[in-house]
């Protein structure tokens, strides 16, 4: 498949646009309901055990395991808690190496990629009847650590097309979009940096097929982009992002309106949300709790967001503890925190009824999922 290159068509902001910073409103958790979960399988030594990181209009959740020996397998939590564990066909055994499960679609075809045995990565859809088709994009590298990567909670869309990013032989990062009939596309954002760790990485794809996500530049500052339904790339920076390596700013998912989600980090290295709507207007917002220590990375991590415009996540404090939020369509906050979880509550996916899962640390930093359920369900 040839390598398509697309001219950038730089987003201009309208002078009547303005910056809106969201008031966050944190609201007492009167009506919750937090269910923790471990697959079978999965280890119990530190960093071992059970990553949730989808769930599905139907309630049921995907991940993977992390067993005794650090290898990977895919897991389908039903929503009445029964499990199915998978393996991709080629999944390599040693650690390191297995399955991992990111997305799930309305009609239950689950996204991810494995590790074979030398290390190298192979994207790979599952019908919901559990036939796994393994693929790879033009291009992609056969070294370690190189391959494709379906990476994210909001890879595939209703229709089964997948976005992601493959490495090549020279770790760079190259977007691609597999089409529902199995075609690769693979595309580079103008602009993007041509040195190993550098390029363009996808994050999310739209129920139309639009893909965001974002793209290292030369000197390593992120910047956000949109490749729309024709193939056309439009970038964007957050207003306030800062531009030091690693700062900038991350497209990171879709309402059903074009809006698009993600966060930024600013010259303090503070992560911030945001929002873009279709005319290129920003909404920022930060958790009520979230941390203000420069240089440590605190702040709020958006990475979920469902149909109705609500968004879940996390925020880091000024004690460097991570803490789960929901945030809905009107901007106001809700903080929470799972019980049992240590330091670290890593939230990543949200449900059009509103429930949240990802999963947390304990004491022993064992890894175990969990579900919230929205208030009042």
């Amino acid at each position: 498949m040839k390598t398509f290159y697309f001219a950038k068509r730089k987003l201009q902001l309208a002078p009547a646009a303005t910056i809106l910073v969201a008031l966050a409103i944190c609201i007492p958790l009167s009506a919750q309901t937090i269910t923790t979960f471990d697959a079978p399988g999965a280890g119990t030594g530190a960093f071992q055990g059970t990553y949730a990181f989808n769930i599905a209009p139907s309630g049921a959740i995907i991940g993977y395991t992390r067993d005794a020996g650090n290898v990977r397998h895919g897991f389908i939590r039903s929503q009445q808690g029964g499990f199915t564990i998978f393996d991709a066909p080629g999944a390599g055994t040693a650690a390191g190496q297995g399955t991992r499960a990111y997305s799930i679609n309305p009609a239950g075809e689950i996204t991810g990629f494995f590790f074979d045995s030398v290390t190298v990565a192979h994207g790979y859809v599952r019908s919901n009847q559990g036939v796994i088709t393994a693929f790879d994009a033009p291009g992609a590298g056969t070294g370690p650590g190189q391959g494709t990567f379906p990476l994210s909670p909001l890879i595939i869309n209703p229709s089964g097309a997948i976005a992601g990013y493959y490495t090549d032989s020279s770790d760079v990062a190259h977007g691609f979009l597999r089409e529902t009939n199995g075609a690769i596309i693979a595309f580079d954002v103008p602009g993007a940096g041509t040195g190993p760790g550098e390029g363009t990485f996808s994050y999310a794809i739209s129920e139309t097929g639009a893909i965001t996500g974002y793209y290292f530049d030369s000197a390593d500052v992120s910047h956000g982009f949109l490749r729309d339904t024709t193939g056309v790339i439009t970038t964007f920076d957050v207003p306030g992002s800062g531009t030091a390596p690693l700062q900038g700013t991350y497209g990171g998912g879709f309402t059903p309106s074009g809006t698009i989600m993600g966060n930024y980090f600013d010259a303090d290295n503070l992560s911030h949300g945001f929002l873009m709507d279709t005319n290129g207007a920003f909404t920022t917002f930060d958790a009520p709790d979230a941390g203000h220590v420069p240089g440590v990375d605190d702040g709020t991590y958006p990475f979920g967001i469902n149909a109705n415009g609500a968004i879940t996540g996390w925020y880091v404090d000024d004690a460097d503890a991570n803490h789960g939020f929901v945030r809905d369509k009107h901007g106001a906050i809700v903080e929470f925190d799972v019980p049992g979880a240590g330091a670290g509550v890593f939230v990543w996916s949200i449900a059009p009824s509103g429930a949240v899962t990802g999963y947390f640390w304990d004491a022993n930093f064992v890894i175990h999922g969990f579900v919230r359920e929205a208030a009042g369900k």
